[in-house]
C-alpha cells in the first residue's frame, strides 16, 4: 500500500484535513503528522516529522502545507534523500515529479484558495519520474548530500567550454 506522510502548520490545517479525507477515500495510507487545530505551531517541527518518515522509507511520499510552502520545503530538504518543492499549479506539480523526482510536495495554503487542490495532489501522486538525463542530475544532488556542506567545484575540463569562466582560463 502506498503510504503518504502529511502535515501542516496552523495555516494549512483545513487543506490538510480535506486532503487526508480525499486521499484515504482514494485508497492511500495516510500518516498524519498534525497539526490538528488552528493554534499556532512552528512549521519546522511538522516538516521534521514528515521528512524523517520519507527519508527513513517509512512513507513513499510526503505532503506539507504552510502559508507559502517555502519554509516547509527548506526544512524538509535538510533530510537525506528528501527532494521537497513548493508547487502551486499543474505545471510545477508535473515537472517536479517528471524532472526532479520530488518526494515531498509543499503546498502554499494561503495561496491556493478554492482551487481544486485534490486534483493537483492526485496529479503529483500519479506522475512518474522520467529518469534518463534527469536521473543523472538526481544522482549529482545525492552526491552533494553525501559530501556535506562543502562540495568540490567541477574542474574546468568538466565545465561547458563555452562558459566565460572556461574561456578566460584557457586564454
Amino acid at each position: 500500500m502506498f503510504k503518504i506522510a502529511i502535515g501542516s502548520d496552523h495555516r494549512g490545517v483545513k487543506i490538510k484535513n480535506r486532503l487526508v479525507q480525499s486521499l484515504t477515500t482514494a485508497g492511500y495510507t495516510i500518516l498524519d503528522a498534525g497539526t490538528h487545530s488552528d493554534a499556532a505551531v512552528d512549521y519546522p517541527d511538522i516538516a521534521m516529522q514528515v521528512a524523517a518518515k520519507v527519508s527513513a522509507g517509512q512513507a513513499d511520499r510526503g505532503i506539507l502545507i504552510c502559508g507559502t510552502g517555502i519554509g516547509m520545503s527548506i526544512a524538509a530538504n535538510k533530510f537525506d534523500g528528501v527532494r521537497a518543492a513548493s508547487c502551486y499549479d499543474e505545471v510545477m506539480v508535473e515537472i517536479s515529479r517528471r524532472h526532479n523526482d520530488v518526494n515531498i510536495l509543499c503546498l502554499p495554503g494561503d495561496m491556493i484558495g478554492d482551487r481544486p487542490i485534490d486534483d493537483l495532489v492526485l496529479m503529483w501522486l500519479q506522475t512518474d519520474f522520467d529518469g534518463g538525463r534527469h536521473a543523472v542530475r538526481i544522482t549529482k544532488i545525492s552526491e552533494l548530500e553525501r559530501r556535506g556542506t562543502s562540495p568540490t567545484p567541477a574542474s574546468p575540463s568538466s565545465q561547458n567550454s563555452s562558459s566565460p569562466a572556461a574561456s578566460s582560463e584557457s586564454a
